[in-house]
C-alpha cells in the first residue's frame, strides 16, 4: 500500500497526517510531495519514507499512488495561496487513487456542512476513511 500525503505551506497538516499512518501501520509506504521544502521537510521529519518537492513530484507520485491525502485544496487549482498549480489539482483529480481529503476552511474555499472539528480530530477521522480503503483492497 503506497500513501501519498500532500501539503503546502508549513506542512503542520501533513506531518500530523504522516505521522497517524504511521502510528497506524508502519508498513504502510508514505509518500509526502510538499509544495515547498518547509512542508516537504515538515512530513519527512515525521515519518515519511520519501519526500519530495513540488509540481512534477506531485504529478508523479499521484499516477503511483493507491490512496492520495491532504487538505481539500489539493485538488482545487490555485488553492493554498496558489501553491497548488492547475496541474498538480488535475493530477490528483485524475488518479485512480482513493482520495481522502480534509476539509479546511481557509484560503477562499470553504466547505459547507462540514462541522468545524479541530485539526486531530480530522485526522482521526482521515485515519478511519484510510482503514476503511486499506479493508476494501
Amino acid at each position: 500500500m503506497r500513501v501519498l500525503i500532500i501539503d503546502g505551506q508549513g506542512g503542520g497538516l501533513g506531518r500530523q497526517l504522516v505521522a497517524a499512518v504511521k502510528e497506524y501501520d508502519q508498513d504502510i509506504e508514505v509518500l509526502a510531495v510538499g509544495t515547498n521544502s518547509t512542508a516537504a521537510n515538515a512530513m519527512l521529519r515525521a515519518g515519511a519514507d520519501q519526500a519530495a518537492t513540488g509540481e512534477n513530484s506531485a504529478v508523479v507520485a499521484a499516477r503511483r499512488a493507491d490512496v492520495i491525502m491532504g487538505p481539500v485544496g489539493i485538488v482545487i487549482a490555485d488553492a493554498m495561496l496558489g501553491e497548488i498549480t492547475p496541474r498538480m489539482a488535475a493530477a490528483v483529480g485524475q488518479s485512480s487513487a482513493k482520495r481522502i481529503l480534509i476539509p479546511v476552511n481557509l484560503c477562499d474555499n470553504i466547505v459547507v456542512g462540514v462541522t468545524d472539528a479541530p485539526m486531530g480530530k480530522n485526522v482521526q477521522n482521515a485515519i478511519e476513511a484510510l482503514k476503511k480503503c486499506l479493508a476494501q483492497e
